[in-house]
């Protein structure tokens, strides 16, 4: 995420501090969007991999993406903490990809796992260097995003006290859904305190604790014998072929017991796949059309749950799994020069959907 001059984004690095209420709002809707904006490039090279044949590359990009989930909604509760009111169905929310992250310069693609959405995952969970400034636009690691929004909220706390600052209604907070593999903690955001755990939460399952730990302060659930090991991390036990273990630092590389993942039980998706490749009432454009239906209607279902109807997580979940079948299908109809079709995640506006 190294680049100093951020293009078409109109950004600055480091740019203004967060020092209004609509400022800091508009940037945890920012937040709400770049936690968004992972999701479907991890469900695509999750989709692509068998999980029987690819059991720990399932297991590492599964856990990370449900863990962006709980993300995603510690973002809304932090923005409905403050008076906002998270967006989630709408055009702006699914750009074409490849597209940037919101607010900065990082290129997503969708892709099957391989090299290739290993480097582009890296680069996406790249910890904060040591002494890194906050940056709350034209960010170079997320880290430092957050570490601006944090900054903004002790700033307006000391101006207006923390009654003014929280002033959302609390029925709104998401809390006590229990995300399943993840050892992370979903909790309502009220006040200073819970507001600053809500963004430790994020960044250290993203880049460890303490910004230069391999670990991100949990429990690994899968392995209850082990410490967790941050996103970052993860990825790069399957880049190296080798675990983390007690006393591994970042500067040493992990050097526990072997993980591998397996090419050929990789579906070859064809990168960034687009509707218009395939004629109108094609079989593969078909079928893409209605994940995107689907696809939007999880947005829909997120965003209802995230302004006052939690019981829409339920649904949410139900739509996660016909998600699946539908990508899993799309992954085995052949496309061209030997790759197959892929979901596309384009809007659809609600009176289209079915």
């Amino acid at each position: 995420m190294k680049n100093p001059e951020p293009q078409g984004t109109g950004a600055v690095p480091g740019a203004a501090r967060i020092d209004t209420l609509d400022s800091l709002r508009e940037h945890l809707q920012w937040a709400v969007e770049l936690e968004h904006a992972t999701l479907p490039p991890y469900l695509c090279a999750l989709y692509s991999l068998d999980p029987e044949l690819n059991p720990e590359a399932t297991e590492v990009v599964g856990s990370v993406f449900v863990e962006e989930m709980l993300h995603l909604t510690l973002a809304a509760n932090l923005l409905n903490a403050v008076g906002g009111r998270p967006r989630l169905d709408m055009p702006e929310i699914l750009p074409p990809y490849p597209r940037r992250l919101p607010h900065s310069d990082l290129e997503l693609s969708l892709l099957p796992f391989g090299p290739e959405s290993l480097e582009m995952f890296l680069r996406l969970e790249q910890p904060a260097p040591p002494g890194a400034p906050p940056e709350s636009d034209g960010y170079e690691t997320i880290g430092q995003f957050y570490d601006a929004i944090e900054q903004g909220l002790r700033d307006l706390c000391e101006q207006l006290g923390e009654r003014e600052v929280f002033c959302g209604d609390p029925a709104r907070q998401v809390s006590g859904t229990h995300f399943r593999h993840t050892a992370g903690s979903l909790f309502a955001v009220e006040d200073l305190e819970s507001a600053l755990a809500a963004l430790e939460e994020i960044v250290e399952q993203g880049e460890g604790t303490a910004r230069g730990e391999v670990w991100d302060g949990d429990q690994d659930i899968f392995h209850p014998d082990r410490d967790e090991v941050a996103h970052y991390y993860r990825f790069q036990e399957l880049k190296l072929g080798r675990r983390y273990q007690r006393g591994d630092t970042p500067q040493s590389g992990p050097t526990g017991e072997p993980i591998s993942w397996d090419p050929a039980a990789v579906r070859p998706m064809r990168p960034n796949p687009r509707p218009s490749d395939h004629a109108s009432g094609s079989a593969i454009r078909t079928a893409q059309e209605e994940f995107n239906r689907t696809y939007c209607t999880l947005l829909q279902q997120l965003e209802q749950a995230f302004n006052g109807e939690p019981q829409q997580l339920g649904g949410a979940v139900g739509t996660m799994f016909t998600l699946k079948g539908q990508a899993n299908a799309l992954m085995l109809m052949p496309d061209q020069n030997g790759a197959t079709a892929g979901p596309t995640f384009d809007y659809v506006p609600p009176e289209q959907r079915s």
